[in-house]
C-alpha cells in the first residue's frame, strides 16, 4: 500500500492495483497499529511511504479458531486474509483481525529540505526513525558470496519469524543508481528476488478418473488424498 502524508499528517492510503490506480482504503490503514497517523519530527510536506500490509502467523491461527468458532469462513493463508481484510467495507472488522504494516520504499516526496536519504540503508534507518517498522533482517553485501551467505542465513531462521517469506530481495543500495538503472516494464532493474524452492508434501493416489473432453479425448485424472502445502 501507498500512505500519503501531507505536513506530517496521514491523508490517504490506496493499495497498489496495476501501478497506475489502487483502490481507496483509508479508513481501514487507520486502523493498523503500526502506521503512524501522525509524523512526530522533521518531515518532508509530501511523503509517500510504500510497504506491505500483512498478517502475522500468530493473529493467522487466532483468526482463524474465531472464525471457526463462530461458523464463519476459515481463511487458507495469512496472504489472502490480509489482502481481504484491507478491502472490507467496515474498518472494525479490519481493526480485529490485526493487520501489521512494513514500510520499504518511497513514493512522491518533496525535497525542499533536500534528498530524503542517500542510500536504500539511510531510507529504512530514516523511516525507523519516524516510527515506520521496517525490515529488522537485512544486510550490506560487497559481494555475491556475501549475498549467498545472507539468503542463507535468512533461510535457517525462517520459521522463527513472526510472518511467511518466500525468499529474500536484494537491491542496489544507491538510490542515485537506483534511478540510472530503472525499470523494465514494472520490473527494477535494480532488484532482485531470490527465492527458495517451493514447500513439498507426499500424498497418496486413491484412485484414477478418466474424463471424455468434447472432442472424445481421454484423460486420465488422479484422485488424491489432501495434503496442506503453503
Amino acid at each position: 500500500i501507498n500512505l500519503r502524508y501531507e505536513n506530517g499528517l496521514l491523508v490517504s492510503a490506496a493499495t497498489r492495483g496495476d501501478g497506475i490506480t489502487g483502490e481507496d482504503v483509508t479508513a481501514n490503514a487507520r486502523t493498523i497499529r503500526t502506521i503512524p497517523l501522525r509524523i512526530s519530527g522533521p518531515c518532508p510536506k509530501i511523503l509517500e511511504v510504500r510497504g506491505e500490509a500483512i498478517m502475522h502467523t500468530a493473529d493467522f491461527e487466532a483468526l482463524n479458531r474465531r472464525q471457526k468458532q463462530e461458523g464463519g469462513k476459515v481463511f487458507v493463508n495469512a496472504r489472502n486474509a490480509a489482502a481481504g481484510c484491507l478491502r472490507q467495507l467496515d474498518p472494525s472488522i479490519t481493526a480485529k483481525r490485526r493487520l501489521h504494516f512494513y514500510a520499504y520504499s518511497l513514493g512522491e516526496v518533496s525535497e525542499e529540505q533536500g534528498p530524503f536519504a542517500e542510500t536504500q540503508d539511510g531510507l529504512l534507518r530514516r523511516l525507523e526513525s519516524m516510527g515506520f517498522p521496517v525490515a529488522h533482517e537485512r544486510r550490506i553485501c560487497r559481494s555475491p558470496e556475501q549475498l549467498e551467505a545472507f539468503h542463507q542465513h535468512v533461510l535457517e531462521i525462517r520459521k522463527t519469524l513472526p510472518f511467511g517469506i518466500d525468499g529474500v530481495v536484494y537491491k542496489v543500495n544507491s538510490l542515485r543508481l537506483q534511478k540510472l538503472l530503472g525499470f523494465i516494464a514494472r520490473e527494477p532493474r535494480w532488484a532482485c528476488a531470490h527465492k527458495y524452492p517451493p514447500e513439498e508434501a507426499l500424498t497418496r493416489v486413491t484412485a484414477i478418473d478418466v474424463q471424455v473432453g468434447r472432442t472424445g479425448r481421454l484423460t486420465p485424472v488422479a484422485r488424491l488424498e489432501p495434503v496442506f502445502v503453503g
